[in-house]
């Protein structure tokens, strides 16, 4: 019989004790023998470590774990049929404290997993004594159910109890309780945020932490509490202090939580410890972005890249994955395409990795291709950036026609790079590319696997800044989109920003020319709402006075035998001056931003 947990530097002879334990059997209704019991709390005075068994109703032993001073991980169980049942199996576990008061961790392993009864037991006094917790089949107002339990008994009363007895009267008030659908399928999550010196770049964690419910939101999950901590620096340890996790644990005991969200990115230990010491799961800002782009990621490339960004956050945390996955069984920061791989060994990661980075790289050489197509079409380029729900899409269905992108009032609703051909006027066309939107502390591994998606806007001619100007924090927001374009490269690129969704401002506010120069400030841009397609033909006047009036003069050498060029270059710009020298015609010519790029290599 396999012995699960950690079993690293345990005597076989110990080993084959807790083998032993599997041919013991528990008479029906019971709790546990006390031969059992002592067993366990014989292997746990030796190794100064958690001990379980998880018992069926007819009192067979079917597994057996060890864990390490503080827990013990308890594997998924695989008999339960019904989400509105018990799952016909008990936990008991021992603790090498001798305190058999049942842990954070203890009632959510018992609301997650539905065991029968969830028991510890310890040693006091050379008397075995213990307590224990059920669900009493009842619902709260949150929908989850109503836990009660035992103060610390004796065995021997314990004992007395009729689990029989016990769980049919919980599995028929489950029956006629039965959980609403939403229930089942939503995550209640607890949010949490660290107040410290230049922790948001400007934000107040409470703005900070409203976006972060937005975020949790759009992954699925149900917001049933937050927390706030006001210090100097984050816990090495826990991140959050320990009076606060403390305080998380009871919290989610009240509101039935089974998720802790933190607002920024933790380290892997920090995250395994708010685990065991919560008893919740535990994902960061990081992990919850990375989770909604597995959700809308929909073409090849879409999910590629989001597969290789999971990977790479993954690959520290692996150590530290298999408790949460096999405890909480999936749910919000464990999904999309790198999912099934997160118990692969390291090398086989690495190996994953390095597939990822080569079929993005071909990925990224068909992009190039295609951009180099449209620059041979001597049409302009420009693309969408700007805060995630800046209205970015809807601006582009304004502007475009054919067929509409999907825009939704969502965070990241867009997450593959869409290019509509725009008609400026009757002469004048341009081609815009939609992009996925920014957010602050956007994650680096996000950033570097979409490379090959944001080089559209690297190589666009010009950007279109898209700002909410009905958002407070507009200013931060704009910051940070900044922030994420000089991390690509693309801090100096031309720029019109269109401050959107002016039909949300107050009405003193709209069509108000004090209000729309406060918000530019200077910048070159426009007031606009896509969504009641107000201001449309100022932008695009906007648009077509950069590219008719963006010229650059450049000095240009077209070698002899590419003689075409020179009648090509008078024909598109103004041609100022003309020499010869032995490698070539040199010509001075002002000719439109758009078209320079294609004769960046004859420039002098």
């Amino acid at each position: 019989m396999m012995i699960h947990g950690e079993l690293k530097n345990i005597k076989k002879s110990v080993l084959e004790s807790l083998e032993g334990l599997y041919e013991l059997a528990v008479p029906a209704g019971q709790l546990v023998t006390r031969e059992i019991a002592e067993l366990m709390l014989s292997v746990t005075a030796e190794l100064q470590r958690e001990v379980a068994v998880y018992i069926n109703r007819q009192g067979k032993v079917l597994q057996v774990s060890v864990g390490d001073d503080a827990t013990v991980d308890l594997p998924e169980i695989r008999q339960r049929k019904s989400e509105n049942r018990l799952s016909g199996v008990r936990c008991v576990h021992t603790h090498p404290s001798s305190d058999t008061r049942l842990s954070a961790p203890d009632l959510s392993s018992l609301r997650s997993m539905r065991f029968d009864v969830m028991a510890a037991i310890g040693m006091k006094d050379g008397r075995i004594y213990g307590s224990m917790a059920f669900l009493s089949g009842e619902l709260t107002e949150s929908g989850g159910y109503v836990v009660h339990g035992t103060k610390e008994l004796p065995i021997g009363d314990l004992n007395r109890y009729n689990l029989m007895q016990l769980v049919t009267a919980i599995n028929k008030e489950m029956g006629r309780n039965q959980l609403k659908e939403t229930e089942k399928r939503q995550e209640r999550a607890i949010l949490a945020g660290v107040d410290y010196n230049a922790s948001a770049g400007g934000w107040s964690i409470e703005d900070s932490l409203t976006e972060l419910k937005g975020l949790a939101e759009t992954a699925g999950a149900q917001v049933a509490g937050k927390v706030i901590q006001r210090k100097a620096k984050p816990d090495n340890a826990f991140f959050l202090g320990r009076g606060k996790v403390d305080e998380i644990g009871m919290l989610a005991q009240n509101v039935e939580a089974d998720l802790l969200i933190v607002d920024d990115e933790i380290s892997p230990s920090q995250q395994r410890n708010l685990e065991m010491s919560t008893g919740l799961r535990v994902v960061d800002r990081t992990a919850l972005i990375l989770d909604i782009f597995a959700q809308r990621a929909r073409s090849a490339a879409g999910k590629l890249q989001v597969e290789l960004a999971q990977l790479r956050y993954n690959l520290p945390r692996l150590g530290g994955q298999g408790l949460v996955l096999s405890r909480q069984g999936g749910g919000i920061g464990t999904r999309g395409p790198g999912e099934t791989k997160l118990e692969m060994d390291r090398r086989r990661i690495h190996g994953r990795i390095h597939d990822l980075e080569e079929r993005i790289a071909k990925l990224k050489n068909q992009r190039q291709l295609h951009r180099a197509q449209r620059k041979n079409s001597r049409i302009p380029t420009a693309a969408l950036v700007g805060y995630t729900n800046a209205g970015k899409s809807t601006l582009l269905n304004a502007l475009a026609a054919g067929d509409e992108v999907l825009a939704e009032d969502k965070l990241f609703a867009t997450l593959d790079p869409t290019t509509r051909l725009v008609e400026l006027d009757e002469k004048q066309e341009l081609l815009l590319t939609d992009t996925v939107g920014f957010i602050q502390k956007l994650p680096h591994t996000l950033v570097s696997a979409f490379q090959a998606t944001l080089e559209e806007t690297v190589e666009a001619d010009l950007l279109l800044h898209v700002v909410d100007a009905s958002d407070a924090n507009y200013e931060l927001q704009i910051k940070a989109v900044m922030e994420v374009l000089q991390e690509i490269g693309a801090q100096d690129k031309p720029s019109v920003f269109v401050f959107n969704k002016a039909d949300k401002l107050p009405e003193s506010e709209q069509d108000n020319e004090y209000v729309a120069a406060r918000m530019l400030q200077g910048r070159d841009g426009v007031v606009i709402s896509a969504k009641d397609e107000q201001g449309l033909k100022m932008l695009r006047e906007k648009i077509k006075g950069f590219f008719n009036q963006g010229q650059v003069t450049l000095t240009l050498c077209i070698p002899y035998d590419q003689g075409a060029l020179v009648t090509e270059l008078h024909n598109l710009g103004k041609v100022e001056a003309i020499d010869y020298d032995e490698q070539g015609t040199l010509l001075t010519v002002k000719m439109p931003v758009s078209d320079a790029e294609s004769f960046q290599k004859y420039v002098r």
